[in-house]
C-alpha cells in the first residue's frame, strides 16, 4: 500500500549517478536494475548473497572493496570501525545520492523511531520534522504540550545544528535519530527563524511524548452557532478509530458546522486521508496517483460518510503538509467547504515503506500525488480560500487564535 512522509508508511517528516555499495552485502529489497560483479578482486571477509539475479548492467566493486580495505587497515581509531555502521552507512549513502529527502533508507533506530511516530508514543521533545524547499532541516510542527511546545518553538523554524552537529545534508531518519534520546536527557539545537536575524540556541530536556491524533472540543460562533471543532495532529495509525470517536461525540451535540483543524500536521498515512475526506465529499475521487510513467490512478472516497451536509472548513498553515494537504485539496476541489489560514507546505509525493532484514526499513518516493482536479502543488502548497496570516510580530493573548475566529465567523455570515 502507497504511503505518505513526515515520516509515515504520507514523515516525514521527511522527506536519501546512484553509488550501488550495497547490493555486495545482500541488499535485496526489489531493485533488479544492476548486475554486479568483482573483477579481479577479493575482499578480505567472507561475502554472502553477493549477485544479485536478474541483472542488466555490470558493475566493477573493485573500488568499494579497496576503499573498505584501506579505511579497515588504515584509519587511526579501529574502535570507529564497526563493519555494521559501514554497512549500513554504504546503503544510506547509495539511497541519499538519489538526492529526494524522502528516499532513505532506515537503520534500525531509526526504524523502531519512525513506527514509534505513527504510532502515538515516544521519548523525544515533540518536534515533527521536515524539509524547506531548499531541503534544509525545518520542524513542520511542535507538538502541543510537549518540551518543544513549551519552549516557543514554532512551525517554520529552521533546525541548523543539533548537539553542535551541522544538520546540512542530514536524512530526516538521522535527524529523528538525534534528537529523540531517553526520557530526562538533554538535546541542543541551534534555531533560525525567518525575519529574526540570527541563529537562537535551546536546550529541550526529553520526555515521554504520548500524542492522540485526533481531538474534538464543542465551539460557538459569535452567533451562538454550535460548531464540532476537530483536530487532527497527525495521520497515524489510531487516526482512524479516533476520528470515529470525535466524529460519534460531535454528532451527539447536534452541530450546525465543522471546522477541522490539520495545522502543524506533517501528514502520515495516505488511506487515513482518504477515510476522513470520505466523511464529508460524497462521491468521487479524493486524490490521484501519477507514477514515473505518467500513469494515474484513482483514489475515490471509500465510504459513506456522516457529515455530507454540514457545513464545513479547514485550517490550515505552513506547517500542514502531505496527507493534510490530500484531505485539505480534495475538500477545495470539491468545493465541499473553505480553506482558512495560511499557504500549506507543499509536499506532493508519495512514499512506499518496506520492513528490511536486521530491523531496518526504507522509504522509497513511487509516485507523486494531485488533487482532484489534477493540480501537483509540491513545493508550493495550497492557497486558503481565505487568508489570515500569524506572524511572529503579532502580540496574541493566551488562547487568542485569528485563524479559529475567522472561520467560526465564515459560518455567521453563511459564507462557507
Amino acid at each position: 500500500m502507497n504511503k505518505l512522509s513526515s515520516i509515515f508508511r504520507n514523515l516525514s517528516v521527511g522527506f536519501v549517478a546512484i553509488v550501488i555499495l550495497a547490493f555486495v552485502l545482500g541488499w535485496q529489497a526489489g531493485h533488479r536494475d544492476y548486475q554486479v560483479s568483482v573483477k579481479n578482486y577479493k575482499p578480505s571477509f567472507k561475502v554472502t548473497n553477493q549477485l544479485p539475479s536478474d541483472q542488466s548492467q555490470n558493475i566493477d566493486f573493485k573500488l568499494f572493496w579497496e576503499t573498505w580495505n584501506l579505511v579497515s587497515s588504515k584509519y587511526i581509531d579501529k574502535k570507529a570501525l564497526d563493519p555494521q555502521k559501514l554497512y549500513f552507512g554504504a546503503i544510506q549513502g547509495m539511497v541519499a545520492a538519489i538526492g529526494d529527502p524522502y528516499t532513505v533508507f532506515l537503520p534500525p533506530q531509526a526504524q523502531k523511531a519512525t513506527k514509534e511516530q505513527l504510532g502515538g508514543s515516544f521519548e523525544g521533545v515533540g518536534i515533527q520534522l521536515g524539509y524547506n524547499k531548499d531541503k534544509r532541516l525545518v520542524v513542520m510542527a511542535p507538538l502541543k504540550n510537549t518540551p518543544a511546545d513549551k519552549a516557543g518553538v514554532k512551525a517554520g523554524d529552521l533546525i541548523l545544528q543539533i548537539n553542535g552537529k551541522d544538520t546540512t545534508n542530514l536524512s530526516l531518519p538521522e535527524a529523528v535519530n538525534q534528537i529523540r534520546g531517553p526520557k530526562g536527557t538533554i538535546v541542543d539545537l541551534l534555531m533560525f527563524r525567518e525575519n529574526d536575524g540570527k541563529p537562537w540556541d535551546v536546550k529541550l530536556i526529553r520526555d515521554t511524548i504520548i500524542v492522540k491524533s485526533v481531538e474534538y472540543e464543542a465551539k460557538t460562533t459569535p452567533a451562538g452557532k454550535k460548531i464540532a471543532y476537530i483536530s487532527i495532529s497527525s495521520f497515524g495509525e489510531k487516526t482512524r478509530d479516533e476520528w470515529d470517536e470525535a466524529v460519534s461525540q460531535a454528532l451527539s451535540d447536534a452541530p450546525q458546522g465543522v471546522v477541522v483543524d490539520v495545522r502543524n500536521n506533517p501528514g502520515g498515512y495516505l488511506d487515513a486521508a482518504v477515510y476522513i475526506a470520505s466523511e464529508f465529499i460524497g462521491s468521487g475521487n479524493v486524490v490521484l496517483q501519477e507514477d514515473a510513467l505518467g500513469n494515474r490512478q484513482e483514489q475515490p472516497v471509500v465510504r459513506e460518510g456522516k457529515m455530507l451536509k454540514l457545513p464545513l472548513v479547514v485550517l490550515i498553515n505552513k506547517g500542514s503538509a502531505s496527507a493534510s494537504e490530500i484531505l485539505s485539496g480534495a475538500i477545495q476541489d470539491h468545493k465541499r467547504g473553505k480553506l482558512v489560514g495560511e499557504q500549506s507546505f507543499g509536499k506532493g509525493t508519495i512514499q512506499t515503506t518496506e520492513d528490511l532484514d536486521q530491523g531496518t526499513g526504507i522509504h522509497i518516493t513511487t509516485a507523486k500525488w494531485l488533487t482532484p482536479d489534477g493540480r501537483w502543488i509540491h513545493t508550493i502548497g495550497l492557497t486558503p480560500d481565505v487568508k489570515v496570516e500569524i506572524t511572529a510580530d503579532m502580540k496574541l493573548s493566551p488562547g487568542e487564535d485569528p485563524q479559529l475566529q475567522k472561520a467560526l465567523e465564515l459560518f455567521d455570515k453563511g459564507e462557507i
